[in-house]
């Protein structure tokens, strides 16, 4: 059956084509895809150009398949069951066969950034989140199509009770009902929405969209030449350009005003040839950033740049400025092939993505893709064009700035979540470094640094009503709409009021500006922000807000001045089953995030059972920053939820008020009867902290990346650290700190010394572990930042010498300092030996004085260089550098720390140490009892005696023995016979004895020969005397 669509859809879809505006159109119904055809249908004939092109998005699984053979089954499975009719099939089955379809998970919707489509279908809307509402929208161009497909619902309020998927990542074990108040306040904003038309499956208009029913056609405002008053603006440039070489060419290929003015301050840097500027463009989305950069590339190829390299997040988001560096350098009459040649990614994760453009027609240039994690590899560059800085890590984007010319490229109010780190960081030093040199006398040393902004939309005309919509539904568009502050008052002036989310979500007029207010606090100040932000705000069940305000003049009928905003978190109660579970198996669910790192840090199953808040975040108003409002703040937290605000007893219990149930309310009406309306008896906006009783709290929490600045606020107000990540964070390169402040509380037991009440141990085991890790994860941190983390003691001239510090001190030198090291430590005190010498003790002195084991003053310079030395491992160069002195005295600081160290190790155990080195064994020499005279006249008397005694005793026949003859009688009786006897009476007898005893006698002769001739001397020098 045939049925007549109603005019106002055809006549939205027209007006729209004809103005290069989008329109949006909401379908409710099982069939709803059955009227894609149709309106696809409308729009083809309402375009002069080819078909549009289609992107489909859903969350796991396409109804009807995009294979072509199982889309042919599934149709007819469909038939068969009576789910399809056949008469419709023909149609639907021809669209998915003739239309440019690309199909999309929502996961993977990343990559659809940068393209255009004519026509974005959205189904599976419980897995909608803003995010993917910006990023898919976003791709649709002037005069296309964005389909919403609902299922059958009996009420359009039933959305205010859906189930989200994202609200499974906000539940937590305290928390587990979470409201979409997120989807009410889209639907709501729907309905005054000019370009957007709600409607049944059968193409019936409901009265939520009553507003559109009577839809009229329009017109264009067109001169005699059929142009606009800005296609007029944009042709006259070009005309005043176009005898201009290289500018006319490539102006002639822009689409916008803005644009053409983005490319002629390119080329201004280009051809000022001095590589000192660097030029960022900021733009939102579609406006034609990439295109603009590509023809400020092919501007440099024509003034003869010869090395150009071109880097973003991934090649595939270059897509559009490759295709506009060679639209720029054919309109420059350079051929493919001839001129230049375009080379493609072999890489199939790349998909076939140009990553390099070589030119020969002057000399060789070459446009060449690089990854931003090889910017190591840059070398002689002489232009290097960043697209998309704001989704690759703000420390790389600042590691690639150099000497050369730099071009960047960012979106600023987009939905990527990082371009506020790129603005309110980058930016801003890059803008403060270049001040000085317009002020210096004709300094050419400095950089230049120049701000484009591009306003005017390529992708649709200026004023499209979805743009505006989706800007006030997400609050996209807040950087430059932040509030003036009519008075700054005194902080103790100022009270923190609870903010009813309910009633900030409910889409009334006062509620929208007040929350158009907080978000435009948030933007400003928070470097990393995305629009599902606003749906944690809204829907997660542990969040609260808290505004600062001023006094609050009752006679004026208007909200005060908003000057700080809290977000907080509710975290812990979580069960001890829990905790065990979670350590047992070393994960951590999502949410409670202080909890669960505690409990991982120090494996103790208690503290997820405590309740605490966890600060989200805290946005002070730009006009009012370092005026002490965020302390107040903070110090008005504090004291709510440690229960010295409110005026509750303790035995009162808070009445709650009962829900509305909103499903009893749409049974009355039919959906085509149903009409949207905005919540009536909401609660006050805003409560004072004294009107309402706090949560049961035992701690105060906040995680946040580590900065000097952000630490030193934190630590101000008596919260102590227990984590620092050891790896730095990808977007801004600073390491993540998590610090805890406990509350007074009843419930547990703590001892008055402990400054940091329960906290205390595991903040002295934090210190401990933060000085282990300070020579290898946190090397490369700054000293001040370590040193306020590590919050060592460093001045005793209060401190008197005790027991126990000279007992820790005595074990030291026994456990860790040998004799031998103590001496070399005096050497180089007394000036005799290098420091390299002593290197291998800065370690070990440095661990204990920062553990506060050696109670010796030092001057800050003085700590710093043992710091730096002992703990971070530096040598004296980089010290030099990071301290900002000279090596000199870096060296007089460090010998002085050492003579100090040495002094107070000496004077504690100098004996004991002198009495453990060894020693040599010491000879006894006593005096003599008598003189040498004396003595010597001794022993000649006894030496006399001894001869006088020898002279006198009878021969000892032993001794006549020796010169007995060995023989017999007989030989001597054979002697006397043979032979005569001499007058002397001396006969000769033969011997039987050997040579070696006839040897020895002699040898006894000679010696008693000598005995005598000695003793006759003796005798001589005696008398000479």
């Amino acid at each position: 059956m045939r049925k007549k669509v109603s005019e106002s859809i055809r006549a939205l879809i027209e007006n729209c084509v004809r103005q290069r505006q989008r329109s949006m159109f909401v379908i409710v119904g099982d069939k709803s895809r059955d009227q894609i055809v149709n309106l696809n249908y409308i729009l083809s004939k309402s375009r002069v150009k080819s078909r549009p092109s289609v992107l489909w998005c859903y969350r796991d699984k396409l109804e009807i398949s995009s294979h072509k053979k199982k889309r042919a089954k599934q149709i007819k499975k469909l038939m068969q069951r009576g789910l399809m009719d056949p008469e419709k099939a023909d149609p639907f089955s021809l669209f998915l066969e003739t239309s440019d379809i690309t199909y999309c998970l929502y996961r993977d919707s990343e990559r659809v950034l940068g393209n255009t489509f004519g026509m974005c279908i959205l189904q599976d809307f419980e897995a909608l989140t803003p995010n993917l509402l910006a990023r898919t929208i976003e791709t649709v161009e002037g005069g296309g199509l964005i389909i919403l497909l609902l299922r059958s619902l009996s009420s359009l309020t039933s959305l205010y009770t859906m189930v989200m998927d994202v609200h499974e990542r906000f539940r937590t074990e305290s928390h587990t009902q979470a409201a979409a108040r997120f989807n009410e306040r889209f639907l709501l904003s729907i309905s005054y929405c000019e370009a957007c038309i709600v409607m049944d499956d059968e193409l019936n208009i409901l009265p939520i969209s009553s507003h559109m029913k009577s839809v009229q056609t329009v017109t264009n405002n067109e001169d005699s030449e059929g142009l606009s008053e800005r296609e007029r603006e944009l042709k006259d440039l070009k005309d005043q350009f176009r005898e201009d070489f290289p500018v006319g060419p490539l102006i002639g290929k822009c689409c916008t005003k803005d644009q053409s003015n983005a490319v002629i301050n390119f080329l201004s840097s280009i051809l000022d040839k001095t590589l000192r500027s660097t030029v960022a463009l900021l733009a939102a989305r579609g406006r034609g950033k990439s295109a603009a950069l590509g023809l400020a590339i092919a501007g440099a190829i024509a003034a003869g740049y010869s090395n150009i390299f071109v880097t973003a997040p991934s090649p595939e988001n270059l897509k559009t400025l490759f295709d506009f560096v060679c639209k720029g350098i054919n309109a420059l009459e350079y051929k493919e092939h001839l001129h230049y040649d375009v080379i493609k990614s072999a890489d199939p994760e790349f998909k076939k993505a140009t990553i390099q453009i070589n030119v020969y027609k002057q000399h060789r240039q070459t446009i060449q893709y690089l990854k931003p994690h090889d910017h190591g590899k840059l070398s002689q560059v002489e232009l290097l064009v960043i697209d998309e800085a704001a989704a690759i890590p703000l420390p790389i984007v600042k590691a690639m700035l150099g000497p050369y010319l730099v071009f960047l490229s960012s979106t600023v109010n987009g939905y990527e979540g990082t371009g506020r780190s790129l603005s309110l960081k980058l930016l801003q030093q890059l803008e403060s470094q270049s001040q000085p040199s317009t002020q210096s006398n004709g300094s050419n040393s400095s950089r230049q640094f120049k701000k484009i902004e591009l306003n005017e939309s390529i992708r649709y005309a200026s004023g499209d009503p979805i743009e505006k919509w989706l800007n006030d539904l997400l609050c996209l568009d807040l950087a430059n709409s932040i509030p003036n502050i009519t008075r700054l008052p005194h902080p103790k002036e100022c009270d923190l009021y609870y903010v009813n989310r309910d009633t900030l979500f409910s889409y009334h007029k006062e509620s929208e500006i007040f929350l158009q207010r907080m978000m435009a606090l948030y933007v400003a100040s928070h470097y990393k922000n995305s629009p599902n932000d606003l749906q944690l705000m809204a829907d997660a069940p542990a969040h609260r807000l808290f505004v600062l305000l001023g006094p609050v003049d009752e006679s004026k009928n208007q909200f005060p001045d908003i000057l700080c905003v809290i977000q907080v978190c509710l975290e812990g109660q979580i069960s001890r089953k829990s905790a065990m579970k979670s350590l047992s198996e070393g994960r951590a669910p999502s949410g409670d995030q202080i909890p669960w790192k505690f409990c991982e840090q120090f494996q103790d199953n208690v503290f997820p059972s405590l309740s605490g808040a966890r600060i989200v975040r805290i946005a002070v108003h730009p006009s009012a920053l370092r005026l002490g409002y965020g302390s107040a703040a903070v110090d008005l937290l504090t004291r709510y939820y440690e229960g010295q605000m409110t005026l509750f007893a303790d035995d009162e219990e808070e009445t709650e008020e009962p829900e509305v149930k909103i499903t009893e309310a749409a049974e009355k009406a039919s959906l085509l009867e149903e009409k949207i309306k905005h919540r009536a008896n909401l609660p006050p906006l805003l409560v004072h902290l004294r009107e309402r009783r706090p949560e049961k709290l035992h701690y105060l929490g906040v995680s946040f990346g580590l900065t000097q600045e952000l630490f030193r606020f934190w630590r101000k107000h008596n919260f102590y650290p227990f984590y620092v990540g050891q790896i730095p964070s990808a977007v801004t390169g600073e390491h993540t700190c998590m610090v805890l402040r406990p509350l007074n509380s009843d419930d547990i037991e703590v001892s008055e010394s402990n400054k940091c009440g329960f906290l205390d141990p595991f903040y002295q085991d934090f210190r401990q572990r933060f000085r282990r890790l300070l020579g290898t994860s946190f090397r490369h941190l700054n000293f001040k930042l370590a040193m306020s983390v590590l919050a060592s003691k460093i001045d005793y001239s209060h401190h008197g010498p005790s027991e126990y510090d000279n007992n820790s001190t005595s074990k030291l030198l026994g456990d860790m300092l040998s004799p031998h090291d103590m001496k070399r430590l005096e050497a180089y005190s007394n000036n005799l030996v290098d420091y390299h010498l002593i290197l291998d003790l800065v370690p070990i002195l440095a661990h204990q004085y920062f553990s506060e084991k050696l109670p010796v003053s030092l001057h800050g310079a003085q700590a710093a260089v043992l710091f730096c030395m002992g703990l971070q491992d530096k040598d004296i160069g980089t010290v030099k550098e990071e301290l900002g002195i000279e090596r000199e005295q870096v060296l007089s600081n460090f010998i002085k720390t050492m003579k100090k160290l040495y002094s107070y190790l000496h004077n504690i155990a100098g004996k004991e140490i002198e009495a453990t080195l060894p020693r040599l064994k010491e000879i006894e020499m006593p005096p003599l009892s008598k003189s040498m005279d004396e003595d010597l006249a001794e022993a000649a008397k006894e030496v006399e005696e001894k001869r006088r005694a020898a002279n006198e005793a009878p021969v000892d026949p032993k001794f006549l023995q020796k010169y007995a003859i060995d023989d017999d009688d007989n030989e001597i009786e054979k002697a006397l016979k043979s032979a005569k006897v001499s007058a002397s009476g001396v006969i000769s007898v033969k011997s039987n004895k050997t040579k070696a005893d006839k040897k020895e006698k002699h040898r006894e002769m000679g010696r008693s020969k000598r005995k005598g001739t000695d003793g006759g001397r003796s005798e001589l020098k005696k008398k000479r005397s």
